[in-house]
């Protein structure tokens, strides 16, 4: 069996006759003057050769004489004490520590505090032992505070017991009564001589002297007590007198008789208190008397009540039979019902629900009057908390499509719940409409739509690339028919023919323009295409020979990746122009144009830079623009960047220009392979 009670080591008496005590990691966490209390209360609940268990930090060092160690390690030890004598340190009381410092010590301070206060204690009884003195320090009711020197010679052997009167033999608590009256009225020094007591079957000599103790930022009265034999020297200030017993038998009588006067004082006063209170007693009876009248009219009034109740009653029954029959019509339209519901009051409690709502949410007959944010859902909807607290606020309703676990869509409809007499929101109604089959029409629609838009950016990209792509030969066209046009010696025949062709001409980069310009490139551009950076190159340069060659151009390539998921036709007109433009525009120097591509994260990147004439920032956000040309004089139309830009955000990537007169430009494309 084990008994399990509530016990305070400090202030309950101590058990006695233990086998074993067990107190493990408890002391470490009182003070110095605590520990030893509790040491000296655990020691006398032991039994002869009874054991104590301490814990791995703690040292019984104040009843380590009447220890015997048993295991050093764990700290196990042995009880060799037989007899109990009593010892004041079980009952000293915190009355003496100075509360000035109430900051924490540190570790060294605590350490080197308590060396100081047990070398000190040590030291007291040392000395008190040599010269056989006992000092006791009493409070002005007599009870010990605490004491030094060996108390068995002087003092009976009373456990729990800390009045000194009681625990002083007969002669000495006469001499003591006297002397401690008189030197708490006059605050002096008193002493006695060979007061004879018996100690081990013979009468000794005691000398007896109380002295107030005066303690620093106390208040409250002390008194000394010092027992010596006679042959110990007494204080040098203290009033020596010789013990007579018959003087201090007559003090002490008349110190009885004035208690006594005082008690009947006291007691006077106490019959006339009581006195006054019977009289108001007296009162109070009558009052309750006249309450007791006033309750039996209450209780006939009462009863005309009961009776208008009863008739209450029988209404209240009709009206509940009413409101179970609708109660059934409410609960027939819940269990019709195939879309969820839910019912919930203004503080977020779930009130009601309909059975299609256990298909998306896990609902139990349990869950009702639960908070609606600890019931888990089926569904991705994390806003129906917020959802539900705007619509009680504001009202109106709010509509959301969100998809579950399982992959179905609900129609979720949240609109307050109004009370008929107001018309003011209560609560709140969700409802589960399921959507499912609408949302997959729609979204393989979106998925129609989205290819047909990219069907259609892929043929404006076509007619833009196209459109630019076809006026470079143009002008090589127009360029050889203006040679023609200067050159005297053609056969006149052929002016009618150089005419023709010269206004088709016009016409055909006037059609060229005009489908340019009409082109937009709207959607996205993705393909699985995969393209060779190194053969679109090349056939770039063989587009470009007589431009290189006559420039004495080089092109450097440094292709980390050699591959790229993109329309073909889209990243040749990409680097025809961007290679071009290097060429076209460069500066006093032999042009050289370097291609780049590596892999950043997720994207691949392509930089084309030159090394040419450059361009003003404040002109960079003018070459991605229409028609926005920087050089007028240089051949060229403003569209190539433009069409670039577009292509380059139609497949979701970014284009960046870096450029400083002079100094070339770079290109930096970016473009998400997925």
């Amino acid at each position: 069996m084990v008994i399990f009670a509530l016990h305070d080591l400090v202030k309950n008496p101590p058990y006695c006759n233990m086998h074993f005590i067990s107190c493990r990691n408890l002391l470490i966490y009182m003070s110095p003057t605590l520990q030893k209390k509790v040491f000296i209360l655990l020691l006398f609940g032991l039994k002869m050769e009874g054991y104590l268990f301490l814990g791995s930090s703690e040292n019984p060092l104040p009843i380590i004489q009447n220890l015997k160690v048993v295991d050093k390690k764990w700290k196990i030890f042995k009880n060799l004490e037989a007899k109990r004598l009593v010892r004041f340190d079980a009952f000293s009381l915190p009355v003496l520590i100075d509360k000035k410092n109430n900051h924490l010590p540190s570790l060294r301070e605590e350490a080197s505090t308590n060396m100081q206060t047990n070398l000190a204690d040590a030291v007291n009884e040392t000395l008190l032992n040599n010269l056989n003195v006992l000092v006791i320090c009493i409070d002005e009711n007599n009870h010990v505070v605490k004491f030094y020197g060996d108390t068995t010679k002087f003092l009976l052997q009373k456990n729990f017991n800390s009045n000194l009167i009681d625990l002083l033999p007969r002669p000495l608590a006469v001499a003591f009564n006297a002397l401690s009256t008189k030197s708490l009225k006059t605050n002096k020094n008193y002493t006695t001589k060979g007061i004879i007591v018996k100690h081990k079957l013979k009468k000794i000599k005691i000398n007896l002297s109380v002295s107030p103790l005066i303690v620093k930022n106390s208040n409250q009265k002390l008194l000394m007590v010092t027992l010596c034999e006679d042959k110990v020297p007494m204080q040098i200030n203290a009033e020596n007198t010789t013990y007579d017993e018959k003087i201090y038998l007559d003090e002490y009588t008349l110190n009885i008789e004035e208690e006594n006067k005082n008690l009947k004082e006291k007691l006077n006063s106490t019959y006339l208190q009581l006195d006054a209170s019977n009289e108001n007693m007296q009162s109070f009876n009558e009052e309750l008397l006249s309450a007791n009248e006033e309750m039996q009219s209450t209780n006939e009034e009462m009863q005309s009540v009961n009776e208008e109740l009863h008739t209450l009653n029988a209404d209240y029954q009709l009206k509940n039979k009413e409101l179970l029959e609708v109660n059934d019509d409410l609960n027939n339209y819940f269990r019709s019902n195939i879309n969820g519901q839910l019912f919930v009051n203004k503080d977020l409690l779930l009130m009601k629900f309909s059975p299609g709502t256990v298909k998306q949410i896990n609902l139990l007959p349990s869950d009702i009057g639960r908070p609606i944010s600890n019931i888990s859902t089926n569904i991705k909807f994390e806003t129906i908390i917020d959802d539900i607290k705007n619509v009680i606020k504001n009202g109106g309703f709010v509509t959301k499509e969100i998809e579950t676990e399982n992959g179905k869509w609900y129609q979720i409809m949240t609109m307050p719940y109004l009370q008929q007499s107001t018309k003011s929101p209560i609560g709140a109604i969700i409802t589960f409409n399921d959507i499912t089959e609408l949302k997959n029409t729609q979204i393989d629609l979106d998925k129609k739509n989205e290819r047909l838009l990219r069907i259609n950016a892929d043929l404006d990209n076509f007619v833009n690339v196209t459109s630019h792509d076809l006026l470079g030969p143009l002008g090589n066209i127009e360029l050889s028919i203006g040679v023609m046009n200067r050159v005297n010696n053609i056969d006149p025949k052929l002016n009618k023919y150089l005419d023709i062709i010269n206004d088709s001409v016009k016409k055909f980069r006037s059609l060229i323009t005009d489908i340019a310009t009409i082109a937009k490139v709207e959607n996205d551009i993705k393909s699985d295409q995969v393209v060779d950076l190194n053969e679109l190159i090349d056939n770039v340069e063989w587009s470009l020979t007589d431009k290189i060659s006559a420039s004495k151009a080089t092109i450097i390539r440094n292709l980390e990746v050699g591959e790229i998921k993109f329309y073909r036709k889209n990243m040749r007109s990409i680097l025809y122009n961007l290679i071009s433009n290097g060429i076209k525009f460069r500066g006093t120097e032999i042009p050289i144009v370097n291609i780049k591509t590596y892999i950043d994260k997720d994207n691949i990147v392509l930089t084309v830079k030159d090394n040419g004439k450059g361009i003003p920032k404040k002109e960079l956000n003018k070459i991605f623009k229409m028609y926005g040309r920087v050089d007028n004089e240089i051949e060229g139309h403003g569209v190539g960047l433009y069409l670039i830009k577009k292509i380059i955000e139609t497949a979701k990537g970014s284009i960046v220009v870096e450029s400083e007169p002079d100094n070339g430009t770079t290109f930096t494309i970016q473009i998400k392979q997925e």
